[in-house]
């Protein structure tokens, strides 16, 4: 999903903080490889060859030399692409093949690769568009291939969203600054003649490197251990409160630390790459079975790319057959379920969208921070309770009550589930800014705790939902949240569990790209995931 890589050499970026986790004291490189291989094994079920296949997931390879200039970065404006072998016209279910050559701001072609472009097929009119699978040949080419799904017309639109020289700035603020996003802890405690006596102090994940040991250390902070995940908050010390005052909690603020080099070289993201301008015509090719999808939807399916492709704004899913609901087949299909969706801000949209859409699906009031929640909604008539709450700590947010912030895997594991059970998930904007080993170890509790659900209720429905394309800065680049679609689709692929791919459909619709998707692409999404739920 962005650019995959012709070949992996896999760095250990889980080992280093996962030793000290259990074992405080600093241990050689045999003994944290042993200890790493008992974690994985012991407390998740993963294999080291699984592990490995991890780091090869999220290899990014980068320049080969140092970077003294910008000139030496790849240039938005100098970068060509070009369409393989142009045909006049092709068939529905042909590939088109384009070829991407990176040059640096001096017209110097690069001989090294790690940019991250996106490229889609599209064509206004209709409405239509799919997303290029690109391949990064470490050379500084990039090999892009399309699927032709339509009947039509379509142009070939290839954008750098960041530089390899970018990448390297992401790379190196996740690994040493992922304080830059810090959030408040309110404290509360009764004071004289009926007041209140107030704090706010500063409060992030605990975590002994990348920046977040800067909070400080020894006696500093306020801990907050969750006994059944281990994962500990900590805020620091208010001045006269105990730490037990903890009331309330808040987005902080961000820190920018680029210097001017890396501002520069993050100035030229997101810009389109200039090519060649053919229409491609499409003829409908008769019998052509590449594009037909006539496999009905269960868990467990591989998500190809494509995924899929718009048309006149309707998504068809490559994955498998999906249905296109109304008002009437929707409420039908959450007839006597309990819906719990759990995630962040882009989940809430479809809990807003069943609001919205079903007439009986009424939202009670239960008087907390909306952004936060949690929520719930109820429809008598036809038997259905639909719930969304944040995935707990870290969660940009207004100021909301720390006891309406739950962990994901907490909540899994309260869950009885079975057939009338659905369980919806997402996790990743929030956790742009921290290290990889951080967010693999919150998905791997919750890939443990779903694990147990469906051993005792095995007839429950589970949704992942991926990340979406919308950040471009240092605090939310596609490039980080890429990076964690590939953790969750390793963590989740072997699983009994829908995968729903908003990747790509964020990617390559014609929609301005925001973190929150527009209607359009919100509905379409709705219709994959009932699918999922109904299945044809």
């Amino acid at each position: 999903m962005g650019n995959d890589n012709k070949k992996n050499i896999p760095p250990s970026f889980l080992s280093q903080h996962l030793t000290g986790l259990h074992n405080s004291s600093t241990s050689d490189d045999s003994a944290g490889s042993q200890s790493l291989r008992n974690i994985f094994q012991s407390e998740f079920g993963i294999s080291l060859q699984s592990y490995y296949m991890l780091q090869e997931a999220v290899y990014w390879p980068g320049p080969h030399r140092p970077i003294t200039h910008l000139s030496m970065s790849t240039s938005p404006e100098n970068t060509k692409f070009t369409i393989q072998n142009l045909k006049e016209s092709y068939q529905t279910g042909e590939e088109l093949f384009v070829m991407v050559h990176a040059k640096d701001f001096n017209n110097n072609s690069k001989d090294y690769g790690g940019d991250f472009f996106q490229a889609k097929l599209f064509w206004s009119k209709s409405k239509a568009s799919v997303f290029g699978d690109v391949v990064d040949l470490l050379n500084g080419s990039y090999s892009v291939r399309f699927l032709l799904p339509w009947v039509g017309e379509a142009q070939v639109a290839v954008r750098l969203i960041h530089s390899s020289e970018a990448v390297q700035v992401l790379k190196h603020h996740r690994d040493t600054d992922s304080d830059r996003v810090y959030y408040n802890g309110y404290y509360e405690a009764p004071g004289p003649n009926k007041t209140r006596l107030n704090e706010v102090v500063e409060c992030n994940v605990k975590w002994d490197k990348n920046g977040l040991e800067s909070l400080g250390t020894k006696n500093c902070c306020c801990e907050y251990s969750d006994p059944r995940t281990r994962e500990t908050w900590r805020c620091k010390k208010p001045k006269s409160l105990p730490c037990s005052a903890l009331v309330y909690h808040s987005m902080g603020s961000y820190r920018n630390r680029l210097t001017k080099e890396e501002k520069a070289l993050m100035e030229e993201t997101n810009k389109g790459i200039r090519g060649n301008e053919n229409i491609i015509k499409i003829l409908h090719s008769p019998g052509n079975k590449t594009i037909d999808v006539p496999e009905k939807c269960r868990p467990g399916l591989h998500t190809p790319v494509p995924a899929g492709f718009f048309l006149d704004d309707v998504w068809t899913s490559f994955v498998c057959n999906i249905r296109h609901f109304t008002l009437q087949t929707t409420t039908k299909c959450l007839k006597d379920k309990h819906i719990y969706m759990m995630g962040d801000s882009t989940m809430r949209q479809w809990f807003e969208f069943f609001v919205k859409t079903i007439p009986t699906l009424k939202q009670m009031n239960l008087h907390v921070q909306y952004n936060a929640g949690p929520l719930m909604a109820v429809d008598v008539e036809n038997n259905i309770d639909l719930h969304w709450r944040a995935h707990g700590f870290p969660f940009r947010t207004l100021k909301t009550a720390v006891a309406s912030l739950h962990y994901i895997s907490n909540e899994i594991d309260d869950l009885a589930g079975g057939p009338h059970t659905i369980i919806m998930l997402n996790l990743g904007p929030h956790f742009t800014t921290y290290p990889l080993d951080f967010f693999t170890l919150r998905v791997l509790r919750i890939r443990k705790a779903l694990l147990a659900l469906l051993q005792r209720a095995p007839d429950t429905t589970v949704i992942i939902k991926t990340v979406n394309t919308g950040y471009k800065d240092i605090f939310g680049s596609d490039w980080y949240s890429l990076q964690l679609n590939r953790v969750l689709r390793w963590a989740f692929q072997d699983m009994d569990v829908y995968i729903l791919d908003v990747w790509q459909m964020t990617a390559c619709h014609y929609s301005k790209e925001n973190i929150h998707p527009g209607p359009i692409i919100i509905k379409n999404e709705i219709d994959v995931l009932l699918s999922f739920i109904c299945p044809a």
